[in-house]
């Protein structure tokens, strides 16, 4: 007999649900970014959304070293103040807040014996209220003297605290800075604060963002054909009952469609289905209008706390995932061997 060897061609294997997410930028500020998250599931939007919140590392003062402190604040509340100033890394040559990863080692990894530069950034601060009160005008002469953000000098030119969001905020406000605590005569403090490198998930003064939330895109599905039914006054009923005002009247046709920022209010409320359903004439009729959240569109809203842009946060968030996949995978690749 005559044994024949048939060799079969291995097919590649696909990735089951293999998925490209894509990200639009619908606006960007230093401190505000909005962006569209799609062609992925919550799974993602949610792992960016946490790392965003609790895994992108920053500087944040850690310890702090008293020599003298006669306010009316005691030193354990003063220091707590003061871990909670946004410190802003700006890399040499940029004028944004950037990641600090490369440049600081966090302090438990690090071979010094307490601090050093690499894994650290002194401040310093001293101001007596007798001193600079010389100095001030006349009339603020009696009032007390507030020290802030400003007064913390800084032994590394790349670092230094955030003391506004922006130029607006800037302008409205009444002091230099980031208030610390007022001096009246006689008073003084001096201290040095030292900051280091961390996450949120250890410590919320580490956080980079105030804000890091999504919503789901909505799906406006207009039945025109249905709608063709129903009276101007019905159609003006159907705009009024939803409350978070995504439907209008065309000024030309008359016909209802969504407005242009529905992606911004939709919330998704009973009181649309609850006005068709007292319109149909059969409980079986199709509705007018459907709005149902996307699978697999998301809209996010980050506001950093002046610490790091934006834009920033959100490219540390993903290398910090990219990181982490990267690892998972190398951890898989051991247990085949």
């Amino acid at each position: 007999k005559i044994k024949k060897k048939i060799f079969l061609k291995k097919k590649k294997k696909k990735m089951p649900q293999q998925r490209f997410p894509k990200i639009e930028i619908l606006s960007i500020q230093p401190h505000h970014i909005q962006f569209i998250l799609s062609e992925t599931d919550t799974s993602m939007a949610n792992a960016i959304r946490r790392i965003m919140i609790a895994e992108v590392p920053t500087l944040a003062i850690d310890l702090v070293e008293y020599a003298e402190n006669s306010s009316v604040l005691n030193d354990e509340y003063i220091a707590h103040r003061l871990g909670l100033l946004p410190i802003r890394y700006v890399p040499e040559g940029s004028m944004r807040g950037g990641d600090c990863h490369t440049a600081f080692l966090p302090h438990t990894e690090c071979v010094c014996y307490d601090r050093c530069p690499r894994c650290s950034v002194e401040f310093e601060l001293d101001v007596d209220f007798d001193k600079v009160n010389m100095t001030r005008p006349d009339q603020d002469r009696d009032l007390p003297l507030t020290v802030t953000s400003r007064d913390l000098i800084s032994n590394n030119i790349l670092v230094a605290p955030a003391h506004f969001l922006n130029e607006e905020e800037q302008d409205e406000a009444h002091d230099e800075g980031i208030s610390i605590v007022k001096l009246g005569p006689g008073q003084n403090l001096k201290l040095k604060a030292i900051a280091r490198m961390g996450i949120s998930k250890e410590h919320a003064k580490w956080c980079p963002v105030a804000v890091a939330t999504y919503r789901f895109w909505p799906i406006i599905t207009i039945n025109d054909e249905a709608c063709q039914m129903l009276t101007m006054e019905q159609k003006q009923e159907l705009v009024e009952a939803c409350p978070d005002r995504i439907l209008e009247l065309d000024e030309i046709t008359g016909n209802l469609v969504a407005v242009e920022n529905a992606y911004e209010m939709a919330t998704y409320t009973e009181d649309l289905k609850v006005a068709q359903d007292a319109m149909k004439k059969r409980p079986e009729d199709d509705d007018f209008v459907k709005v149902e959240p996307s699978t697999d569109r998301f809209v996010f809203s980050v506001e950093t706390t002046g610490a790091m842009d934006a834009e920033e946060v959100l490219f540390s968030a993903l290398r910090v995932l990219k990181d982490r996949m990267n690892y998972l995978a190398a951890e898989v690749e051991k247990l085949k061997d």
